[in-house]
């Protein structure tokens, strides 16, 4: 499939109610549990969505779209939900974050979008030059990403209670 910013849209805009749908109303030990040591819970990747919303994809496309001027990235702290979402309720993460992605959803739909300005480039920190038609690719990608780590981390809260279903249930592998 070929990078369409209608389809970008479509996934781009449910984002935030498929993830309150996923998780609202759940206990804590559905949201705070993670998969062991180094992992996220459930609760921690509504917080990564929202300090994403915050300092990565659409900076980047501000730094991508700008005529002049530095055309590198600031580096993105992937962990940075440690400490912004400290004393926050999963309730009140899902607000921020569907508000945030509410406006960057207005911002990307007032944009003309053309092969030119998606061919347009910027320097990230790590892979070196990148063009927005990536930036917004990776970005849908990114939150379907997500949706399948809470998925996985929900699912292996039962990986012992499941017994010899485990073999058939791939998201437990």
């Amino acid at each position: 499939m070929k990078f369409n910013i209608s389809q970008s849209l479509q996934i781009l805009e449910r984002t935030p109610a498929v993830v309150e749908t996923m998780l609202s109303g759940l206990d804590d030990e559905w949201i705070m549990n993670n998969e062991g040591p180094g992992t996220w819970s459930c609760y921690d990747i509504v917080g990564h969505y929202i300090h994403g919303e915050k300092t990565d994809w659409m900076p980047r496309m501000q730094v991508i779209l700008h005529d002049s001027g530095d055309k590198k990235f600031t580096p993105f702290d992937r962990f940075a939900q440690y400490q912004d979402s400290k004393g926050k309720s999963l309730p009140q993460l899902i607000a921020v974050f569907k508000t945030l992605r509410e406006e960057n959803i207005r911002i990307l739909r007032s944009l003309t979008f053309s092969e030119a300005l998606l061919n347009k480039t910027g320097i990230h920190p790590h892979f070196g030059v990148v063009t927005l038609r990536q930036l917004l690719s990776t970005w849908v990608v990114h939150d379907l990403n997500h949706i399948y780590q809470m998925n996985r981390v929900l699912s292996k809260q039962y990986k012992e209670e499941v017994g010899p279903w485990v073999e058939f249930l791939g998201v437990l592998q």
